[in-house]
């Protein structure tokens, strides 16, 4: 198999660090010519494609990675073939935008987290070859329908909300004495727990919270805070108004 990657840049970079992570090498992956690519030639010996029809004709799968608002003129008029796999990591551009035919076309959203091989990745729709190349960076989540995928791509917000979540914490916790390196390690891995704990039992998260939340106690403190303040409003409303931005246009 030879993987193109179109577009390459922060979301690519990530996602060909995550690649040779789980063992594909250079010689496996081809660039198109611009952004990071010559540097991440010059430093890991991966092949640059001399344009993007060059790259469309040798590879046999193709992660589309431009910005969105372009990625429906990048692929026109390239020689897309039988047995070819487009996945698009370009979010807010439905399967309708992207012409590719005869090729067969997957929507993906993978985090940055995919370098470290630990990005949960939905896709649409479940095609093998997708899921075997989305799968090298991280738990790959297969989708029933567009519209799943849409509300799933928002979590690719919540991730980033999450990180400034941790920020914030350990930068409280600096403020007040611990040493920054250690509210650092400490709050980012009290993220993974509570992630790891969720997804791996099965029982119902309210069930699981209400275990948690002592009455009385420091977590059920906390929460009246937040709940006085509008926080868990306010998160609603930030998740619907990113579905309604990808639902809504092609992002910038």
């Amino acid at each position: 198999m030879i993987l193109g990657v179109l577009g390459v840049g922060h979301l690519a970079a990530s996602m060909l660090a995550g690649f040779q992570r789980s063992g594909l090498g250079p010689e496996n992956i081809l660039l198109s010519p611009r952004g990071k690519a010559a540097a991440l030639r010059a430093r890991h010996g991966f092949r640059l494609a001399a344009d993007n029809h060059d790259l469309v004709e040798r590879t046999d799968i193709v992660i589309l990675a431009v910005r969105p608002a372009l990625a429906p003129q990048v692929v026109q008029d390239l020689p897309w073939r039988k047995g070819q796999i487009l996945i698009s990591v370009c979010a807010g551009v439905p399967l309708s935008r992207l012409g590719v035919s005869p090729a067969r076309v997957v929507r993906a959203m993978p985090f940055t987290a995919a370098e470290i091989g630990a990005s949960p990745t939905a896709y649409f729709p479940d095609i093998k070859e997708a899921q075997a190349v989305l799968g090298r960076l991280g738990p790959a989540i297969a989708l029933a329908s567009e519209r799943d995928f849409e509300v799933a791509t928002v979590s690719a917000a919540v991730y980033g909300w999450a990180q400034d979540l941790i920020r914030k914490a350990a930068e409280w916790s600096s403020a007040e004495g611990l040493d920054p390196a250690i509210a650092r390690r400490l709050t980012a891995m009290t993220f993974v727990a509570a992630g790891k704990l969720i997804a791996e039992k099965p029982e119902p998260i309210d069930l699981l919270l209400e275990e948690l939340v002592t009455p009385g106690g420091i977590t059920e403190r906390g929460l009246q805070v937040l709940s006085a303040r509008g926080v868990p409003a306010a998160w609603e409303e930030a998740c619907a108004a990113v579905l309604d931005k990808l639902t809504g246009q092609v992002l910038d």
